[in-house]
Formats: C-alpha cells, sequence, structure tokens
C-alpha cells in the first residue's frame, strides 16, 4: 500500500475529527466576533451606560424645571416670583425704582 494508502486511511478515520474541529473554531470565531458576538455585547452594554448616564442627566434637568413650573401654577402662584422673571425677560423696571450694575 505505502504512504498514500496510510494516508489516506489516517484522513478516512480522522475525516470525522476534522469535521468536528472545523464546526466547533467556526462557531467559536462567530460567538466572538460575530453581530451577537461577545465583542457586540461589550459594545452595548458600554452604549447602555452611556445613555443611562445621559437619561439620569435628563431627569435631573426635567426634576428642576417642574419645580420651577410648579412655582407658578394656579394653585401655589408666587407673585413675587412672576414679577421677577417678568421683569428680567422684558428688562423692565419700575419708576421709582433705581438700577445697580453689576461689573461683571
Amino acid at each position: 500500500m505505502g504512504i498514500w494508502g496510510d494516508v489516506k486511511n489516517y484522513l478516512k478515520n480522522s475525516s470525522l475529527m476534522l469535521l468536528a474541529i472545523f464546526i466547533g473554531v467556526y462557531f467559536a470565531f462567530y460567538a466572538v466576533n460575530g453581530e451577537r458576538g461577545i465583542i457586540r455585547y461589550m459594545a452595548l452594554r458600554q452604549e447602555i451606560g452611556e445613555a443611562q448616564k445621559i437619561a439620569a442627566s435628563y431627569r435631573r434637568q426635567r426634576a428642576s424645571l417642574e419645580e420651577k413650573v410648579k412655582h407658578l401654577s394656579n394653585s401655589s402662584l408666587d407673585l413675587d416670583l412672576l414679577e421677577e422673571r417678568a421683569r428680567i425677560v422684558l428688562n423692565m423696571a419700575a419708576q421709582d425704582e433705581f438700577i445697580i450694575l453689576d461689573e461683571e
């Protein structure tokens, strides 16, 4: 038979083993690098963390704005706050008031 016969027998006997190794390597590669692999999972976790930080910032900002709006509702209208905001926004003052400008 010779060497070629021995190689053919070895390949026939180990073809199932080679196929199993190839399939294992294929799935291992895509488990790490694939669209739903470990690397993509880590990137998505980082994006979620950043989005949660932004959401927390928006929640704080919303709470601050809700607190300001609460003072302007009909049930608890603070006339002094309303007058102060109107003067600042309209850049006006009463005739009997003095305005002291800060150098800053």
